[in-house]
């Protein structure tokens, strides 16, 4: 064994991205490239009366302006057309005719020889408009509330379990009562890479697409069910992201326009939305929630009540888990939960880190926090008190739960014995100093997919599948497995991904991807190990000719017996004995659901954050933050801890600063830029600690990996909003938490 997995190995794909190497979508340059610039829609809602583009087209080098009178015949107006993360309802079509359904909406594609000349003439063309009145405002709209349409997404998005016991009666009788709203605004993904397709048109008309996307496989499967394309004819390439964070989960528009202006043109054709348009497509919908908790004297939570009204465009039926968690992590006997949708002239939501979780939890891990405060117990201690080894749920247990020894270990840590409980007690000069801590939660899955492994010629070992690294480090991890699987020095294992002709994998989003591919990776590297031995059996005067597979093992780039490591035969003699060919190896691996649905597989967190607050100004510094995460098994340090400290940062700024500030008059998004849609920068942050928990979980997956991406997130926003309680005496229920709450 090379024991690859579990070392703190700096990303392999490092030097490239640091360096310049690594292409980005945008980046692919071809012979004879053209460019489109998108228009986007000047209203909310209504029609197009008429456009203009005579102007436009008298400009040399302007080859054509498409619109929804001239756009080419598409096959996804004659079917109904799902991608790997589509909600139930009818996804949005550009250019599908006048209609206007959302400010921002793209309605026009100039495509020119150079990008500066598209986005002149782009400028020349006249929409006029005819307008109808829109609705965008969440909370004046609550009564028009529905329930979500059931779909194949609820599967990974369950809809809220059955009411059990008797919350009224609960509620009514316990010793301290909370009921409270908590809003939460829209906020937008900003990745720093914008969205973009280059398209490559070959002579015999198929298509190499370099795509802005968190799985190629969903691009490919997108462009050949909307086009009418063979398999054959599309090749989709992603092998780097610049942030995605699930914005990159379904397609966007650019990629529709790309493919359609290439056809048309039987030219190659490359579409960049702005920072603007990045506002145009998918966000965290905003939503209202409303918790009631009740509780018993010595510190009992009896009664849950937790309903959550959540925003959504008027085709597709958008939704996330929200109101689940409270069920799962705390023993009350009394719940009602309840989710509804409003349908708003936007586009549809989209999956944004940890979507519904960290929305779901900012607000219920508050309501605990004013329940125990109530009550007069410490907030860590209650839910101590409160703790579960089993989903309250779907009454089975946890696949594995270290939540116990990830408060304890993030409370040392922190130094949470030293708290005094009392609302702003603690100080320092003109500083109100304020500790608050909450729960994390989130899913672990595993989903199908496929890997190849290929021992070279030289020895050394490639593995691919189409998966993406959306910046997790999912290049490096595959790496150590694949190494670790098959004895390799990780020098001699290279890893590929973003590729559609690579063997299947899904979507790369929801924490799910270290254990999907993961898997995957282990398993075809066993399955080529088991073909090496093989072949290994076979050399003349083999010393493995009568030994069993179980007798053997991979280790410093041999195989060799188990009980007497001298008796070995390097792989690269086992390669030379087969013919001059390397030898390959292609295998799925597929959860395991018989065993799995016995259990309810999770990631859980604790986090422990101070807060110091001008006492004058109302400006608020997280000083310090640690949180403990039981994760299962950590496949590297480095790149996990990374994620941990990525996701409390964005915690940070999610309780403290983002916000997508919507003028409802005009039903639009005012701070569509990077100016003044504002998020944590360096000046921002200050001592981020990482505690990794011990946790074994035999059931999640193969390798017992729980996945890190959105566990970082999830639990942070609640334990600023509740420090700054501590700190302040005052309860806001509103984020971000912006200096105007605070004085």
């Amino acid at each position: 064994m090379s024991n690859a997995i579990g070392k703190p190995l700096s990303r392999v794909d490092g030097r490239a991205k640091v360096t310049g190497s690594a292409k980005y979508a945008a980046e692919y340059n071809v012979p004879e490239l053209t460019y489109g610039y998108v228009i986007s829609s000047a209203i909310a809602k209504g029609k197009i009366t008429s456009i203009d583009d005579s102007e436009a087209l008298k400009l040399d080098g302007v080859l054509k302006v498409f619109t929804h009178e001239n756009r080419p015949h598409t096959a996804w107006f004659d079917i109904s057309y799902k991608d790997q993360d589509a909600p139930p309802g009818s996804p949005f079509r550009p250019l599908e005719d006048a209609t206007i359904k959302y400010s921002g909406q793209p309605i026009a594609l100039v495509v020119a020889e150079t990008f500066e000349l598209a986005r002149y003439a782009a400028g020349l063309i006249q929409v006029q408009y005819e307008t109808e009145e829109h609705n965008t405002d969440l909370e004046a709209h609550l009564s028009k509330a529905h329930k979500p349409s059931v779909g194949v997404a609820s599967l990974l998005k369950p809809p809220p379990p059955k009411p059990r016991g008797d919350f009224d009666g609960a509620y009514s009788s316990s010793d301290a009562k909370v009921a409270e709203s908590y809003v939460h605004a829209v906020e937008h993904h900003n990745p720093m890479e914008l969205f973009g397709s280059t398209v490559v048109y070959e002579k015999d008309g198929k298509l190499t697409i370099y795509d802005k996307t968190q799985g190629a496989t969903n691009s490919k499967m997108y462009v050949t069910q909307v086009f009418g394309l063979s398999s054959d004819d599309v090749r989709v390439i992603s092998p780097f992201m610049g942030g995605g964070f699930g914005s990159g989960l379904r397609p966007q528009y650019q990629l529709f326009f790309a493919v359609m202006a290439a056809r048309d043109l039987q030219r190659s054709v490359r579409v960049s939305l702005t920072r603007q348009q990045m506002f145009t497509f998918g966000h965290r919908p905003a939503t209202v929630q409303n918790i009631a908790l009740g509780g018993s004297k010595d510190g009992k939570l009896n009664a849950l009540y937790h309903q959550a009204f959540g925003e959504t465009s008027q085709f597709e039926d958008y939704t996330e888990v929200v109101v689940n968690w409270g069920g799962m992590l705390y023993p009350a006997e009394n719940v009602t939960l309840d989710y509804k949708l409003v349908s708003l002239d936007f586009n549809s939501p989209l999956d944004m880190r940890a979507p519904g979780g960290v929305t779901g939890m900012a607000a219920l891990e508050v309501a605990i926090d004013e329940l125990a405060y109530k009550i007069g117990i410490d907030p860590l201690e209650f839910r101590l008190k409160n703790y579960t080894e089993k989903d309250m749920n779907e009454d089975r247990p946890y696949s594995s739960k270290e939540l116990r020894a990830c408060f304890l270990q993030g409370a040392e840590r922190f130094g949470w014995s030293e708290r005094n409980p009392q609302p702003r007690s603690m100080r320092k000069g003109h500083n109100l100093i304020g500790w608050g801590m909450a729960t994390g939660i989130w899913d672990s899955n595993q989903m199908p997919a496929r890997a190849e492994a290929v021992l070279t010629v030289n020895g050394r070992l490639r593995v691919s599948s189409a998966s993406a690294d959306i910046g997790t480090g999912t290049y490096t991890i595959m790496t150590q497995i694949a190494a670790e699987t098959l004895g390799m020095p990780v020098e001699d294992v290279f890893f590929k991904l973003g590729d559609s002709e690579m063997p299947f994998a899904p979507i790369s989003g929801g924490s799910w991807t270290a254990a999907t591919v993961g898997s995957a990776v282990k398993n075809v590297c066993e399955e080529l190990g088991k073909k090496l031995f093989k072949l290994a059996k076979k050399m003349p005067n083999s010393p493995f000719a009568d030994v069993k597979h179980e007798q053997i093992e991979f280790a410093d780039k041999h195989l060799r017996l188990k009980s007497d490591p001298s008796v070995s035969v390097s792989l690269q003699a086992i390669v030379d004995q087969n013919n001059g060919r390397a030898v390959s190896e292609t295998a799925t691996s597929l959860p395991n659901l018989l065993e799995q649905r016995k259990y309810t597989r999770s990631t859980h967190s604790a986090v422990f954050v101070e807060v110091q607050v001008d006492e004058d100004l109302g400006a608020v510094k997280v000083t310090r933050a640690v949180t403990a995460v039981a994760g299962g098994r950590i496949l590297n340090p480095k790149t996990a801890r990374s994620q941990i400290i990525g996701g409390m940062v964005w915690g940070i700024s999610k309780a403290l600063e983002e916000e997508s500030a919507v003028d409802h008059r005009f039903g639009r998004f005012m701070n569509h830029n990077l100016a003044e849609y504002h998020v944590a920068v360096n000046a921002d942050i200050h001592d981020l600690d990482v505690i990794f928990v011990d946790e074994v979980d035999t059931i999640v997956n193969p390798l017992g990996v729980k996945g890190l991406g959105e566990i970082g997130i999830v639990g942070m926003p609640a334990a600023v909003a509740n420090a700054i309680y501590h700190a302040t005496g005052k309860r806001v229920r509103d984020l971000p938490i912006q200096i105007d709450k605070l004085l």
